[in-house]
């Protein structure tokens, strides 16, 4: 970019933007407080304060980590300001480095509305791990923005590396609290790359490649060794849909299982039909046992694997439908306060829950597309074909790719038709289509020439391929 210091008055522009930033952060606490909790969330906080084991039916690193804030703050609120901090962390590194890159006060503004959309903000304090992978996604987006400033002022390696480490841990955390942001995290891991390096060499793809591995494996094995979470075996939840939505009553009664899995069995295809149910068969027809799926499980996976391979017109048709409806009739596009419970625990202040609730509601019916898949889906795959040719062409396409990835990732394995599965690419495809529009006539500057960075020669000590840092 080759822009030049920021001048007095342009700095002071970037506090204004921190400031907001962090009354933004304060409101959405306010609102919140102390935070929205769904049956998941309060699972998730019973097995975070010790009254529940740690198990791995949701990724245990959530609870983990609030147990650790809970155990320095005292309080179960410190998850929603901690969410609610990266949130619009994010969002306020975001608007000053597109400050800083184009000079454009509304543009930097506009970066920071993104956080205020009904789309974005009706789960902004919701404890739930699709909320945490999208903003630890966003936070890494952040961090690749930073470098992407930098960049053409030659920084030490150090700084690149630094920022590398801290981008890379964003998205392992993702990976780890929402195993299927796989899909979504590598393409914000190229444009982390490629924004920290112009022309990045082998040796550095490899490098950065094995310290996102490492970020990734290590807490990983930790958790898995040191905490020891119960092993639920809920991948079978999926499996348990597919047979009781492809196979018939008559073939589930013919089935190759103990006769008390294939009573049950039965009695889930027949119960999820009159009750209409289209999928999360566990929860709404399954005469779930006292082990949950732990000892379904081997023979659902057994069952699984002989059956979907002699019906698969039968299950395509099945996954094609569950996901026509995720993206034409998304459902659950706004979690309104805690659900029930018996740990004594209320929304802290609810007239301004209440308006949160009307403002989210009210443009989920006046503007009810902006609450359907297939919307941002499309968005998605336009910013990725298309991202123009302009300043941020290159994070644009990424964000594109990235949406669209974890939209179509859903398809093979979706347990529902939640609004929240479709978070990340209302929120990264909003940032895109500002990014394009921000972009659009301003160009990056060529590639440095060999032996060169920045536009200047290197020092003769200096190697010429900062790719291979």
């Amino acid at each position: 970019m080759g822009q030049k210091p920021l001048t007095a008055g342009a700095q002071r522009w970037v506090w204004v933007l921190a400031a907001v930033a962090a009354l933004c952060c304060l409101a959405t606490v306010l609102v919140f407080a102390p935070g929205f909790l769904s049956p998941d969330s309060l699972d998730q906080l019973r097995q975070a304060q010790g009254k529940a084991p740690l198990t791995d039916w949701h990724p245990p690193v959530l609870s983990l980590v609030w147990r650790a804030l809970i155990a320095v703050t005292g309080s179960i609120t410190s998850m929603l300001v901690l969410q609610s901090a990266v949130l619009w962390g994010a969002l306020g590194v975001l608007a000053g480095c597109v400050w800083e890159l184009t000079r454009s006060r509304g543009g930097s503004l506009a970066v920071l509305g993104v956080g205020l959309a009904p789309f974005v903000l009706n789960f902004a304090g919701v404890v739930w791990k699709d909320v945490h992978a999208a903003f630890a996604l966003l936070a890494a987006c952040a961090v690749a923005f930073t470098g992407l400033r930098l960049r053409d002022r030659d920084p030490r390696p150090a700084v690149r590396w630094a920022l590398l480490g801290l981008g890379a841990l964003f998205l392992a955390y993702a990976m780890l609290v929402r195993k299927n942001a796989f899909v979504a995290a590598i393409p914000v891991f190229v444009m982390l790359v490629l924004a920290l390096w112009r022309a990045p060499g082998r040796r550095t793809w490899l490098t950065c490649t094995a310290a996102l591995v490492a970020a990734l494996v290590v807490p990983a094995a930790a958790i898995s060794l040191f905490a020891n979470p119960l092993q639920t075996k809920q991948g079978a939840q999926i499996m348990l849909d597919d047979l009781v939505h492809v196979l018939t009553v008559d073939d589930l009664r013919s089935a190759d299982v103990p006769p008390t899995l294939r009573d049950r069995l039965v009695d889930s295809a027949r119960e999820c039909e009159r009750v209409g149910a289209l999928s999360d068969a566990y929860w709404a027809c399954y005469q779930r046992p006292a082990d949950g799926l732990r000892g379904d499980s081997g023979e659902i996976t057994s069952l699984w694997l002989r059956e979907m391979s002699g019906h698969v017109p039968d299950y395509l048709q099945y996954r094609l439908r569950l996901f026509a409806t995720l993206l034409f009739e998304t459902d659950y596009v706004y979690k309104a306060g805690i659900t029930r419970n018996d740990l004594g625990i209320e929304v802290a202040h609810p007239q301004l829950a209440d308006m949160l609730g009307t403002y989210v509601e009210g443009m989920a019916t006046d503007l009810r597309w902006l609450f359907r898949g297939w919307f941002w889906l499309t968005v998605a795959l336009v910013l990725a074909v298309r991202p123009g040719r302009g300043l941020f062409a290159m994070p644009v396409r990424a964000l594109g790719i990235s949406s669209a990835a974890y939209v179509l990732g859903y398809l093979p394995i979706m347990p529902a038709t939640d609004f929240r599965y479709v978070y990340w690419p209302a929120l990264a495809c909003t940032l895109g289509l500002l990014l394009l529009r921000l972009g659009r006539g301003r160009t990056a500057p060529p590639p440095a020439a060999p032996g060169a960075t920045a536009g200047r020669a290197l020092p003769a000590h200096q190697p010429a391929d900062a790719g291979s840092q």
